[in-house]
Protein backbone atom coordinates (compact mmCIF):
# COMPACT_ATOMS: atom_id res chain seq x y z
CA UNK A 1 0.00 0.00 0.00
CA UNK A 2 1.70 3.23 -1.12
CA UNK A 3 1.85 6.31 1.10
CA UNK A 4 -0.41 9.19 0.10
CA UNK A 5 1.27 12.06 -1.70
CA UNK A 6 1.31 15.42 0.06
CA UNK A 7 -0.94 18.11 -1.30
CA UNK A 8 0.58 20.31 -4.00
CA UNK A 9 2.37 23.40 -2.63
CA UNK A 10 3.16 22.01 0.85
CA UNK A 11 6.80 21.32 -0.03
CA UNK A 12 7.45 25.05 -0.08
CA UNK A 13 6.30 25.35 3.56
CA UNK A 14 8.66 22.54 4.59
CA UNK A 15 11.56 24.45 3.02
CA UNK A 16 10.51 27.73 4.68
CA UNK A 17 10.10 25.98 8.06
CA UNK A 18 13.50 24.30 7.80
CA UNK A 19 15.22 27.58 6.91
CA UNK A 20 13.41 29.36 9.76
CA UNK A 21 14.46 26.72 12.30
CA UNK A 22 18.06 26.86 11.08
CA UNK A 23 18.15 30.65 11.41
CA UNK A 24 16.60 30.45 14.90
CA UNK A 25 19.14 27.90 16.12
CA UNK A 26 22.05 29.88 14.64
CA UNK A 27 20.79 33.06 16.33
CA UNK A 28 20.46 31.30 19.71
CA UNK A 29 24.01 29.91 19.48
CA UNK A 30 25.42 33.28 18.43
CA UNK A 31 23.70 35.13 21.30
CA UNK A 32 24.85 32.51 23.81
CA UNK A 33 28.46 32.78 22.70
CA UNK A 34 28.39 36.57 22.51
CA UNK A 35 27.14 36.82 26.11
CA UNK A 36 29.81 34.50 27.49
CA UNK A 37 32.93 35.76 25.70
CA UNK A 38 33.45 38.91 27.79
CA UNK A 39 32.29 37.37 31.05
CA UNK A 40 34.39 37.51 34.20
CA UNK A 41 34.74 34.11 35.84
CA UNK A 42 36.81 32.76 38.71
CA UNK A 43 37.92 29.43 40.09
CA UNK A 44 38.67 28.87 43.77
CA UNK A 45 41.90 26.85 43.88
CA UNK A 46 42.76 26.50 47.56
CA UNK A 47 42.49 27.90 51.05
CA UNK A 48 44.53 27.48 54.20
CA UNK A 49 43.47 28.48 57.70
CA UNK A 50 46.52 30.25 59.12
CA UNK A 51 45.27 30.93 62.66
CA UNK A 52 42.16 32.11 64.55
CA UNK A 53 42.22 35.49 62.80
CA UNK A 54 43.22 34.79 59.19
CA UNK A 55 42.80 32.48 56.22
CA UNK A 56 44.78 32.40 52.99
CA UNK A 57 42.69 32.01 49.81
CA UNK A 58 43.98 31.16 46.33
CA UNK A 59 41.96 31.71 43.16
CA UNK A 60 42.21 32.21 39.41
CA UNK A 61 40.42 35.10 37.66
CA UNK A 62 39.51 34.77 33.97
CA UNK A 63 38.63 37.97 32.09
CA UNK A 64 39.35 39.81 28.85
CA UNK A 65 43.01 40.86 28.50
CA UNK A 66 43.48 44.45 29.64
CA UNK A 67 40.42 44.43 31.92
CA UNK A 68 40.74 45.52 35.56
CA UNK A 69 38.60 43.55 38.01
CA UNK A 70 37.71 43.73 41.71
CA UNK A 71 37.02 40.42 43.47
CA UNK A 72 35.32 40.00 46.85
CA UNK A 73 36.88 37.19 48.86
CA UNK A 74 35.18 35.91 52.01
CA UNK A 75 36.00 33.61 54.90
CA UNK A 76 33.33 31.45 56.54
CA UNK A 77 32.95 29.73 59.89
CA UNK A 78 31.46 26.30 60.67
CA UNK A 79 27.89 27.68 60.50
CA UNK A 80 28.59 29.17 57.03
CA UNK A 81 28.57 32.65 58.54
CA UNK A 82 30.88 35.21 56.97
CA UNK A 83 33.67 36.09 59.42
CA UNK A 84 35.91 38.05 57.06
CA UNK A 85 35.67 39.91 53.74
CA UNK A 86 38.38 41.39 51.52
CA UNK A 87 38.05 43.43 48.31
CA UNK A 88 40.93 42.45 45.99
CA UNK A 89 41.81 44.60 42.97
CA UNK A 90 43.08 42.52 40.05
CA UNK A 91 45.14 44.73 37.73
CA UNK A 92 44.87 44.62 33.95
CA UNK A 93 47.08 42.05 32.26
CA UNK A 94 47.92 40.87 28.77
CA UNK A 95 46.94 37.37 29.91
CA UNK A 96 43.33 36.21 30.15
CA UNK A 97 43.92 34.44 33.51
CA UNK A 98 45.62 35.57 36.71
CA UNK A 99 46.33 33.55 39.87
CA UNK A 100 46.15 35.33 43.22
CA UNK A 101 46.83 34.37 46.84
CA UNK A 102 45.33 36.72 49.44
CA UNK A 103 45.18 36.83 53.23
CA UNK A 104 41.71 37.50 54.66
CA UNK A 105 41.55 38.78 58.25
CA UNK A 106 38.71 37.25 60.26
CA UNK A 107 36.70 38.13 63.37
CA UNK A 108 36.81 34.50 64.55
CA UNK A 109 38.27 31.21 63.36
CA UNK A 110 37.36 30.43 59.76
CA UNK A 111 37.04 26.96 58.30
CA UNK A 112 37.17 28.00 54.64
CA UNK A 113 37.54 30.81 52.16
CA UNK A 114 36.25 31.51 48.66
CA UNK A 115 35.55 34.20 46.09
CA UNK A 116 32.01 35.60 46.37
CA UNK A 117 32.10 37.58 43.12
CA UNK A 118 34.27 39.49 40.66
CA UNK A 119 33.13 42.63 38.85
CA UNK A 120 34.75 45.08 36.42
CA UNK A 121 36.67 47.85 38.18
CA UNK A 122 34.94 51.15 37.52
Amino acid sequence: MPLPRPAPGTGRWWVIGTIGCTIGIALAVWLGLANSLGAITWTDTDYKVIDDTSVQVGFDVHRSPGQEVVCTVQAQDTAHGVVGVLEVPVPASTQRSSHLQVLVRTASRAVGGSVRDCVPDS
